[in-house]
């Protein structure tokens, strides 16, 4: 496999980053970075330390990396992914404000202390509501890993905060089994980027087709991840196999608080020729200057949710009338 660490990565402009992965050769990894300049978002360097722990370690390369920012790099503990030198003589600061280093989650417990470190890492503590919606999306994101991706190397999670905009980017990736396997398990998906879409809609879960989950799994986690991020205007991609959905901004003009059950009908962008990602990707940003009070807005996800059900189940049981 080879992977291009480009100029610039994020959310936005992810798609060159995606096309320029390269998926063959699964038993090696090879790193390349641009000669000058790296700012990039955190899912692109969990995607790549979730690709470093699934090869051998004498199979991973990296060329010496000159770019003035390759430091960033380093505080976020992408070298020790790779298991390599960084060179770079940077004297490592707390990262309390600032950043999560690359983490690797294998278990509820570590998830249970990762949860507990991270708010005060990213001075939250006095912020209930953001604090709040934080925990729940990584929460939910690193469960669905661990429940549903079968991958033996668990979740690579990191994060970091961005004053200019005063927003927090977090990124997730394992190397599993992916969503079109999983949701196939009780929905049909005849590809990637279908699967995806189900995964997305409220009430969908592989672990059962019945509509609205249980009471462990409602279906519900992406979905509301999805929605707090198209409310506060973020952006938010998931990129599984060869398919990705990335949910755009929505307009500055566009004042509703209404949240839409189908994907397809929020404002996005779609790919399913992308290289083959064995496994599952996500990305999200999140606004702190968010209007809407946090409670609030699990009320509308939830009505939202609820109704999306509803409305699928007389779908599905409302019989044709023979007159």
């Amino acid at each position: 496999m080879k992977i291009h660490i480009p100029n610039s990565a994020y959310i936005g402009n992810i798609d060159f980053f995606l096309a320029n992965f390269d998926a063959s050769q699964p038993d090696c990894l090879e790193v390349t970075a641009n000669e000058k300049w790296i700012s990039v978002h955190p899912v692109a360097l969990s995607m790549i330390a979730a690709l470093s722990l699934s090869v051998p370690q004498s199979k991973i390369t990296c060329e010496p990396i000159t770019a003035k920012s390759a430091h960033y790099l380093d505080r976020m503990g992408l070298y020790k992914f790779l298991s390599l030198k960084s060179g770079s003589g940077v004297v490592q600061h707390e990262p309390s404000g600032r950043f999560v280093p690359l983490t690797q989650i294998k278990n509820s417990d570590e998830l249970t202390k990762f949860l507990t470190d991270i708010i005060p890492l990213l001075h939250l503590s006095e912020t209930p509501k953001h604090a709040e919606s934080i925990r729940y999306i990584i929460s939910e994101l690193v469960r669905n890993v661990l429940e549903h991706s079968n991958s033996k190397y668990g979740a690579i999670v990191s994060a970091q905060y961005f004053k200019k905009t005063n927003t927090i980017r977090i990124g997730i990736a394992d190397t599993g089994v992916g969503i079109k396997s999983t949701i196939s398990r009780s929905y049909r998906a005849n590809d990637d980027l279908a699967a995806i879409m189900l995964a997305l809609t409220p009430g969908i879960t592989g672990t059962t087709n019945r509509e609205g989950g249980t009471e462990q799994n409602a279906g519900a986690g992406l979905f509301f991840i999805k929605s707090i991020a198209s409310i506060n205007r973020n952006f938010f991609m998931i990129y599984s196999g060869n398919a990705l959905y990335k949910l755009l901004m929505r307009r500055r003009d566009d004042r509703s608080l209404t949240l839409k059950a189908d994907p397809v009908k929020d404002r996005h962008s779609s790919k399913d020729d992308l290289p083959y990602w064995q496994g599952t990707v996500v990305g999200i940003d999140i606004s702190l200057d968010a209007t809407s009070e946090f409670t609030s807005l699990l009320d509308l996800i939830r009505n939202t949710f609820r109704k999306a059900v509803q409305d699928r189940r007389k779908a599905r049981y409302k019989r044709a009338r023979f007159i």
